[in-house]
């Protein structure tokens, strides 16, 4: 179908002082000029003299788990073992609905209780019904024991199930959850209305199927780039799948890369460090973290992957998980890129512009994990979320959320890589900052120029001339997805 022509009238580009024109054909932008030298096509526009700029990508999503956060107790407020419970009982006690008979929250995060968590305790709380909740990195549960039963698994006395096995069955859990389509387009019209034009789905499920499926069923409003995980690689590769190739009749769902996740995360003390956590016996065998994907195994999928046209990214959050996937990549020969790259030793920090690399990073979880990394990796914090250390040694930068972990919304992303605060805290590390243009190139993948998308968001003020908590919540007055608008309120 033929996207009619529309032209948007007084807008200005960011950081710009005079209003342009911007005629839009086909989908893309055929000219952009001075107010009034432009010759309207279709619809005209006025933008009022708002700012436009390209529309905003999230490099890192997982949508079903964004999607299915809502049908969850809401735990992001919790701060102790005991609030986490509180907030459960509660929940049960006004007849939260049961998810596939099982009672579900989500969003704690346990790295700084003071009490840690304990099968006894959840289940002096509620016996009667399976609980499984969900830490706020997706990388552990705790779990009572109706749940574990349930389920079938074996949990130890904290009730914590954590990285391979609880991926697994998270996954499990997801598949058995029914989400109608107007749920997927609920959360990617809420994208939409923040700028978003286009998101990269990392959900561990058959994404290339159900996405392309999702789109012959209407799904319009974003773009994806969908990942396939080593589980489905060789089915993948059997349907001729390679990185770029479309899927849907519109042009909208692009297959992108294989992801390895290679270690845990932080605040789960798990993402693989050259130093053992604080507390832990240094002969623990996890002490310094967990190898989920060992890098032979990771060699063997990386070079089965490139052979088929298949470009990889690996998930590494510990400075000894970097080192390990950047030495992989070295040896291959092979560009990539590597999510999160939460912790890199010094000498690391030049490889990922030297091997082609790019940096996906998650600009709010810095915000969110601070004090988590001051205890955990005290004395290293200086290398920590170091956006600017990896932008000054030259890498490719991409911005994120890693939603449901940070919220999708572009904004966040960038107000936390330019001012490395929030609240009314100070700055942390704030050497770590990004400049703003490097940041908003980080987010999207168009200019506003002749012959590119025509995607694009108009915003009520100049990013260039907004503070930091302004930034978080810039009003977005319209976007537009191959010159079509997803969101308007012009």
């Amino acid at each position: 179908m033929t996207t009619p022509p529309v032209t948007l009238r007084n807008v200005r580009p960011y950081g710009a002082g005079e209003p342009v024109d911007i005629r839009i054909q086909a989908g893309v932008i055929a000219g952009v000029a001075p107010t009034g030298a432009v010759e309207a096509a279709g619809e005209v526009v006025d933008g009022g003299g708002r700012w436009v700029g390209p529309g905003l990508w999230d490099a890192h999503v997982h949508f079903t788990q964004h999607v299915i956060r809502r049908r969850r107790i809401d735990l992001s407020a919790t701060r102790s073992a005991a609030d986490v419970i509180a907030a459960t009982v509660q929940a049960r006690a006004a007849g939260w609905p049961l998810t596939a008979g099982m009672l579900m929250g989500y969003g704690f995060r346990d790295a700084l209780w003071r009490e840690p968590a304990s099968l006894e305790s959840l289940d002096a709380a509620i016996r009667d019904v399976p609980v499984v909740l969900v830490s706020g990195d997706l990388h552990c549960a705790w779990i009572n024991r109706a749940a574990a039963g349930r389920l079938g698994i074996q949990i130890d006395a904290t009730g914590l199930l954590r990285e391979g096995p609880w991926i697994s069955l998270l996954q499990s859990l997801d598949a058995s959850v029914e989400l109608p389509d107007a749920a997927y387009r609920e959360a990617a019209d809420a994208a939409a209305s923040r700028g978003v034009v286009g998101v990269v789905e990392y959900e561990n499920s058959d994404n290339a199927t159900e996405w392309t499926e999702r789109s012959a069923r209407g799904f319009d409003a974003l773009r994806l780039e969908v990942a396939v995980w080593p589980d489905r690689l060789e089915q993948a590769i059997a349907a001729g799948l390679r990185s770029g190739i479309g899927l849907d009749e519109r042009g909208l769902i692009a297959f992108g890369r294989l992801k390895v996740v290679v270690d845990g995360s932080l605040n789960t003390r798990t993402a693989w460090c050259w130093h053992p956590y604080p507390g832990m016996d240094p002969a623990h065998p996890h002490a310094c973290g967990v190898e989920s994907v060992a890098i032979p195994e990771l060699r063997r999928l990386l070079e089965r992957a490139r052979g088929a046209g298949i470009e990889a990214a690996v998930h590494a959050i510990g400075d000894r998980a970097n080192s390990e996937v950047l030495d992989t990549f070295a040896d291959l020969g092979m560009p990539g890129m590597i999510e999160h790259a939460q912790l890199v030793r010094e000498d690391d920090f030049a490889r990922f512009a030297r091997l082609g690399l790019i940096a996906s990073v998650q600009p709010e979880h810095a915000m969110d994990d601070r004090d988590v990394a001051d205890r955990h990796w005290a004395g290293r914090t200086g290398r920590a979320f170091a956006f600017g250390s990896l932008h000054r040694a030259g890498a490719e930068l991409r911005l994120g959320s890693d939603a449901p972990v940070a919220p999708l919304d572009p904004w966040i992303s960038l107000a936390a890589a330019t001012a490395r605060s929030r609240g009314d805290r100070d700055a942390w590390h704030p050497e770590q900052r990004l400049p703003l243009d490097v940041a908003l190139a980080a987010s999207a993948r168009s200019r506003v120029e002749v012959g590119q998308p025509a995607d694009l968001v108009i915003v009520d003020r100049d990013p260039y001339d907004t503070d930091r908590d302004a930034l978080r919540e810039m009003p977005v007055a319209a976007t537009l997805l191959g010159g079509r608008f997803t969101w308007r309120r012009l």
